[in-house]
């Protein structure tokens, strides 16, 4: 069964060829037989042919979306009084001062580049501490650092 789902479209293509072949021999015999007129014999094979381009151009030009639903958990951040660092939590991941400062700007939005302009120092340290960060918190992207420092309350 699964390879008849597979080859549905070979399958489809392959039944109306032999059933336009089929109605070639007919339109022949018939062509023969009653003596129609050369140019319905011509516009019957151009419309079977571009019916079938058509046909076949539709199914190779249609997209092959698939629609994946995502259920996935949302956290909601309250402030509900001023932001106390988690201490513990600090300490736990071992992030020392200036990497929480890059983490605090990173959770504010700011690029590479512009922590880099803030914090007086070079692109590359900013990537040296967003790289420590990220193992020591061990993550791979700077969204999920941010998530997790939040979770933690180590920033706002």
């Amino acid at each position: 069964m699964n390879r008849l789902a597979k080859n549905k479209h070979i399958i489809i293509y392959g039944l109306s060829l032999a059933v336009m072949l089929f109605l070639m021999r007919w339109l022949e015999y018939r062509f023969i037989i009653i003596d129609n007129s050369l140019e319905l014999y011509i516009a019957a094979i151009a419309i079977i042919f571009t019916s079938l381009g058509i046909w076949l151009a539709l199914k190779l030009n249609s997209p092959k979306v698939k629609t994946v639903h995502v259920e996935k958990e949302i956290y909601v951040y309250r402030n509900n009084g001023p932001f106390l660092l988690n201490e513990a939590a600090l300490a736990e991941v071992a992030i020392s001062r200036r990497e929480l400062e890059v983490l605090q700007l990173m959770g504010e939005g700011f690029s590479n580049q512009e922590i880099a302009q803030r914090l007086f120092v070079s692109l590359n340290t900013i990537k040296t501490h967003s790289s420590n960060i990220f193992g020591k918190l061990e993550v791979d992207r700077r969204t999920q650092a941010v998530d997790k420092a939040k979770k933690l309350n180590l920033i706002a």
